[in-house]
């Protein structure tokens, strides 16, 4: 029988990070407290149709609910979309005309087809007639994204070891 050289007697595997560690990607992800700061409005998108818009054509008629999120998240984001729609479809208040949710990726290569599929799922959850109008599901460039998540204090990292976002 030959043993592997780790498996060999009075030999050990080399020890990995300790369970305790956290993971570097991880490092880099908190949420700083900005509660002053003024998101930048003019901070271009694209909507969940491909039409270009700023951030601000969402603000000044009704109370707005921003969460940064990716579309093809497999975990978290989810968990986030999942509990706004059912926190906001207790309320007697309703998207669309009382106030609006904006939802905007944090993954510059999403696209308006995957915001619009985000959108279907979510009103199709929300089930209440004539809010699509108060949800928005955006896309955008890095940098308008590094803007508006830099301004939110809403820090990042991707991961290149598991291919996601660290957030």
């Amino acid at each position: 029988m030959l043993l592997a050289q780790a498996d060999a007697p009075g030999i050990r595997p080399a020890a990995g990070p300790p369970a305790n560690a956290m993971p570097a990607a991880l490092q880099q992800v908190k949420f700083d407290q900005k509660l002053d700061a003024q998101l930048p409005l003019d901070a271009a998108f694209k909507d969940e149709a491909g039409k270009a818009v700023r951030l601000g054509d969402y603000f000044g008629t009704r109370p707005v609910i921003v969460a940064f999120v990716y579309y093809e998240c497999p975990m978290l984001c989810n968990q986030i979309l999942n509990g706004l729609v059912s926190g906001v479809g207790v309320l007697d208040q309703t998207v669309g005309s009382d106030f609006d949710v904006v939802a905007i990726s944090f993954d510059a290569r999403e696209t308006p087809v995957q915001a619009a599929a985000k959108k279907a799922t979510y009103l199709d959850r929300y089930q209440r007639p004539g809010t699509e109008r108060g949800w928005h599901f955006l896309t955008g460039d890095e940098a308008a994204i590094k803007r508006v998540t830099d301004t939110a204090g809403f820090q990042f990292a991707w991961d290149p070891a598991t291919q996601q976002f660290a957030h």
